[in-house]
């Protein structure tokens, strides 16, 4: 059985580099899902069904279901249940992070009870924070670096006193904690000029990428900076701009034709 990291190569290495984001919003989806006794549980089968074969990963964001209570939990549930005899790496987008022994029970709640294979993590509360993730050799951990959303200004962007910026230390210290490889980066797609200037101090880590499409990070821009040094350890996080891509009754068919449009522009560049 492959780990986290294991899977998620084995889909680069087919060509597939584009996370589906289930933000999954009852109010933003086709009006005739809402007749559905479950209308998130339908919108989401119908997205990964249309999906799956052209998709790296998928992520699930914590926050579009914890709002619901336990029945958002419960749909949690109803997509992993759905997703798990699929190839693609599940993320749990859940920015988790906080004192070790709350942290124990937040990995033990994403890995061990939900299953997921991979986390978001936020770094701000330092090692021992994160520790209990990092301890699950077979998962992958994706620490926040730089974000994609304008208040990344605020501390992520802060110069420190050895003239580094605080994401670049986040960088430092995320290779230097990932002993087992089960560590990768977020870095905003919005940042542009930043991924230019530190493209080469990535290493071997998977970077998750999230800002295409609805905040405005360009595809192909990003997809060049990682082909420019011949680095595959890129994986494109697409969430509104795709799964309400449209409105009416063909929104699988035409999720179907972004992802692939998607791949289809990834290949392009890749293979210059």
């Amino acid at each position: 059985m492959m780990n986290a990291l294991q899977k998620l190569n084995e889909r680069f290495k087919n060509g597939f580099h584009i996370c589906v984001g289930l933000d999954t919003d009852i109010t933003k989806i086709p009006k005739h899902l809402l007749k559905n006794s479950n209308p998130v549980e339908e919108f989401n089968k119908i997205i990964i069904d249309n999906t799956h074969r052209h998709a790296a990963a998928y992520k699930i964001n914590f926050a579009f279901y914890e709002k619901d209570g336990s029945k958002g939990f419960d749909n949690i549930h109803r997509i992993l249940e759905y997703l798990k005899n699929l190839p693609c790496l599940i993320i749990a987008d859940a920015k988790r992070g906080d004192i070790g022994n709350t942290s124990l029970m937040y990995a033990q709640s994403v890995f061990d009870h939900f299953g997921f294979d991979a986390v978001t993590l936020h770094p701000y509360m330092g090692f021992d924070s994160i520790e209990p993730f990092l301890n699950y050799q077979d998962k992958l951990n994706f620490i926040l670096a730089l974000t994609s959303n304008p208040g990344s200004a605020d501390f992520e962007k802060q110069m420190l006193a050895d003239n580094t910026f605080l994401y670049q230390k986040v960088i430092s210290k995320v290779l230097k904690w990932n002993n087992l490889k089960n560590c990768g980066i977020v870095f905003g797609a919005t940042n542009l000029n930043e991924l230019q200037d530190n493209i080469n101090s990535f290493g071997e880590l998977p970077v998750l990428l999230p800002g295409v499409g609805s905040q405005g990070g360009d595809l192909n821009e990003v997809v060049s900076v990682f082909n420019s040094v011949n680095n595959r350890n890129f994986l494109i996080n697409v969430s509104r701009a795709l799964i309400y891509s449209d409105g009416s009754e063909n929104f699988g068919r035409k999720a179907y034709e972004y992802i692939s449009f998607m791949n289809d522009s990834v290949a392009g560049i890749i293979s210059k």
